[in-house]
């Protein structure tokens, strides 16, 4: 479990614990916007919100009501969600990268009452929110009084599935739900840590974290975009900054500076890889430069805690796997008939605790469909426990591609072509064949100054580690993998190219 609480207290309701913030830690500061300078303390924030509640009360925004946050990520955002939450409504983020047709979708499904946004924002056909602006935003205005009566049990926030495979899905968390992302953070969190926000506001990594980040105090630096590696620099070392973020190629542009080796890191304490496994060469080259751990989340907008590994953890561990369930959360991994497998066989992975969604939003058959009676979250990622629990995930169910009868999982191809040294990003799809069924075809990234290696250089590499089958039959060289909008490797555009 993470350390000793910022905010002391016992509280039912994310509005209660945001109230003893800003009586407790109201000084501290809560969000840095580097692109802006702009800076806002726990005090600041919570003034702010209530003063939005109040002008979204004044607008008929009531308990219950959705209400959708559709700007990129700031501190705007940020006051539109708790101003959002202290009005009683269920708050919802919109990801300024989405398409119309995402937006539509997300808009057809929870119907709000009112969206946040600036005037770039279209608002789809069919709908008539009201609508307000961060230009009126009324920061130091009078609070929302009496505040809306809320309860554990109520919704407080719908995160959206990427709908890279169709129309977005809303996963609904209650206020029980946020509390225990605290519980499960372990050493991800300490209190008062300053941590580098690079992700989009909508995704789960922070709408499922704001108990988190009130009880515990927590700074979030957002960074601009675009992403550079000496922005990265400067904002680590400038900022203090002491939980680090970042996919693994940026590690490697990072510590290709020649100032990083001798820029002063002394404030990380932890740096987390995201989206794609970090290889152990790597790992090992981050806590020799930066001197910090690498550890390694496994999570989903359904279930935002689910495994991790330790900081003690060793290289190979860091990158063959997502390591073990955390605080509170069971999985499990089971085959068809629904039966739990033993170690180091491939299955179905669940996962059961109190971080897993309510369901759905308004979609009974969708949540049917993956969350049993039982509590348990049937995942779409197939994995694997080792004997020592650590979980390895092989790629998502519909990835798997049969090649001249054998099942191969394209990840854990893909984990071997990004230890080559000339490859920095790996992607593998099945692709339709007549002789063989499928066979496997690897969209690969090449290292800055290194020369692309040839396709029997890479099937050898992948043949010397794993079945021969499991080898690309064809390798596509790309300037970048394109990119869902929540940051992972949009594997539908691979397949239609």
């Amino acid at each position: 479990m993470a350390g000793p609480l910022a905010v002391v207290g016992t509280f039912d309701t994310i509005d209660q614990l945001m109230l003893a913030a800003a009586d407790q830690i109201g000084e501290h500061e809560a969000f840095v916007e580097v692109a802006t300078g702009r800076r806002l303390t726990f005090g600041q924030w919570v003034a702010a919100g209530r003063s939005v509640a109040r002008q979204l009360h004044a607008l008929g925004v009531r308990n219950g009501d959705v209400v959708a946050v559709a700007l990129s990520p700031s501190i705007d955002y940020a006051v539109g969600c708790v101003g959002a939450l202290f009005a009683g409504a269920v708050v919802t983020g919109v990801n300024s990268r989405l398409g119309p047709r995402e937006v539509a979708g997300i808009f057809d499904r929870c119907r709000p009452a009112a969206v946040i946004a600036d005037a770039s924002f279209d608002v789809p056909e069919g709908h008539s929110p009201l609508c307000l602006a961060p230009s009126a935003f009324d920061l130091a205005g009078a609070p929302l009084t009496p505040m809306p009566v809320l309860v554990a049990a109520d919704p407080a926030v719908i995160i959206w599935t990427s709908g890279t495979t169709g129309v977005p899905k809303g996963a609904w968390f209650d206020h029980r739900n946020l509390e225990a992302a605290v519980r499960s953070a372990g050493e991800m969190t300490h209190a008062f840590d300053r941590r580098l926000g690079g992700l989009p506001l909508a995704h789960a990594g922070y709408m499922a974290k704001l108990w988190e980040q009130f009880a515990m105090g927590l700074t979030i630096v957002l960074t601009p975009v675009p992403w550079t590696a000496q922005m990265m620099l400067q904002v680590l070392t400038n900022e203090r900054i002491n939980v680090g973020a970042g996919v693994p190629t940026q590690f490697v542009k990072l510590l290709e500076l020649p100032e990083t080796a001798t820029a002063d890191f002394s404030q990380l304490r932890v740096c987390l890889s995201a989206t794609a496994p970090a290889a152990p060469e790597l790992v090992q080259r981050i806590r020799a430069t930066l001197g910090a751990p690498v550890i390694v989340r496994y999570a989903m907008t359904e279930s935002p805690s689910i495994t991790g590994t330790d900081p003690d953890d060793p290289p190979d561990v860091q990158f063959r796997t997502v390591g073990r369930p955390q605080e509170g959360m069971s999985v499990r991994v089971v085959d068809e008939a629904g039966c739990e497998v033993r170690a180091g066989v491939v299955g179905r992975v669940q996962i059961s605790g109190p971080c897993v969604m309510r369901g759905y939003w308004r979609d009974p058959l969708q949540t049917a469909a993956v969350l049993g009676a039982d509590g348990w979250l049937t995942s779409g990622d197939l994995g694997r426990f080792d004997a020592a629990g650590n979980l390895s995930l092989v790629g998502r169910a519909g990835d798997m591609y049969i090649r001249g009868g054998y099942n191969v999982y394209p990840l854990e191809v893909e984990n071997v072509l990004v230890e080559h040294p000339a490859i920095a990003a790996a992607a593998v799809i099945g692709k339709p064949a007549n002789a063989l069924g499928e066979i496997g075809v690897a969209f690969v990234v090449v290292e800055p100054e290194a020369q692309a290696p040839a396709r029997d250089e890479l099937r050898a590499w992948v043949r010397d580690r794993l079945a021969d089958y499991k080898a690309p039959d064809e390798v596509v060289v790309l300037g970048a993998l394109p990119l869902t909008p929540m940051a992972k490797v949009d594997k539908h555009a691979l397949r239609s190219s």
